[in-house]
């Protein structure tokens, strides 16, 4: 029997040599994405929205869907009646023929330890892979695997998650795993496309300089059986207005983040990055874009704003 070379060669690569999840450069304002203990420990209720476009203006020798583009949006918020938090996200990763969907929940259950957290996480959803297969080019045309494999395929699978986290004022450090149901996709060529878990390995740490200025640094180790990377970088924070700092992920791009919060509040910020990639440019675009936005809530959003009158203060 024939190989279906154009799947296989497209898949085993894919799996043996590269990250399965999306990558994200602002990962530090998104943490929820790989660690579902994350959810509810920032004492307010997080929404964020990060839109990535990937090797900006790639053109491909074929029709083959394009470079990288992903889209995401998450929500979080502590539930004091839960003992935890509670929140969820919905991905969106398309990598040329193939698009990737992740709608997760998440629980976390929060411990106190005098002034920080423990959290344990799991998270619960579907994991929907689309395969265009009229965006392939086959070895072997005449295949007769490849009968009717000329428009697209979609396949749901269950998939889980779980993770840990300690975090306290000025710094917090976490582990999550994805994919801890390994989704199999088949797509009727009598092969197994399994996703493999992922695990991560986040922490942080905030350094004040003065009362108007501080430091964070952060760091994310990504790595499954094939393959290990880290990210690791530096903001620099004026007033928690202003924002900017630089990021390196190993063996691939250079990082510049910059940031601005709106609002009296501080409540909305926006975020930009812009990756340098410095390494296998010959297949690639130099440049990668990607724009946040954040919204933060306060918890007791319902309670009526208190109006005091200067007649009893002194």
């Amino acid at each position: 029997m024939r190989k279906i070379g154009f799947i296989l060669s497209f898949f085993l690569s894919w799996s043996a040599h590269a990250q399965q999840d999306a990558q994200f450069s602002q990962y530090m304002f998104n943490t929820i994405y790989f660690n579902p203990a994350v959810a509810g420990t920032d004492g307010r209720i997080q929404i964020c929205g990060i839109y990535r476009s990937q090797w900006l203006g790639y053109t491909p020798t074929y029709s083959d869907g394009g470079p990288p583009v992903t889209q995401i949006l998450s929500v979080h918020s502590p539930i004091q009646r839960l003992h935890g938090g509670i929140g969820g996200f919905l991905v969106n990763d398309k990598l040329g023929p193939l698009n990737n969907i992740q709608a997760q929940g998440t629980y976390s259950y929060h411990s106190k330890i005098r002034n920080s957290i423990l959290s344990f996480g799991i998270q619960g959803g579907i994991y929907v892979q689309t395969m265009n297969f009229g965006l392939y080019r086959a070895n072997d045309p005449a295949d007769p695997l490849l009968t009717g494999k000329i428009g697209k395929d979609t396949q749901i699978k269950p998939d889980l998650a779980a993770g840990i986290q300690f975090k306290h004022q000025k710094y917090s450090v976490g582990v999550g795993v994805s994919h801890l149901t390994m989704p199999s996709f088949d797509y009727g060529v009598n092969a197994d496309f399994r996703l493999k878990p992922h695990f991560y390995i986040h922490g942080s740490y905030e350094y004040d300089i003065s009362f108007e200025v501080k430091l964070k640094f952060f760091s994310l180790v990504k790595f499954n059986q094939n393959q290990n990377i880290f990210d690791v970088g530096a903001l620099a924070y004026y007033k928690d207005y202003l924002w900017g700092g630089f990021s390196f992920r190993q063996s691939e791009a250079i990082i510049l983040l910059l940031g601005y919060s709106f609002l009296k509040s501080k409540a909305l910020k926006f975020g930009y990055s812009l990756d340098y990639v410095i390494r296998d440019r010959q297949a690639k675009q130099a440049t990668s874009h990607e724009i946040m936005l954040q919204y933060s809530l306060p918890i007791n959003i319902s309670q009526k704003k208190i109006i005091r009158t200067p007649r009893f203060r002194y």
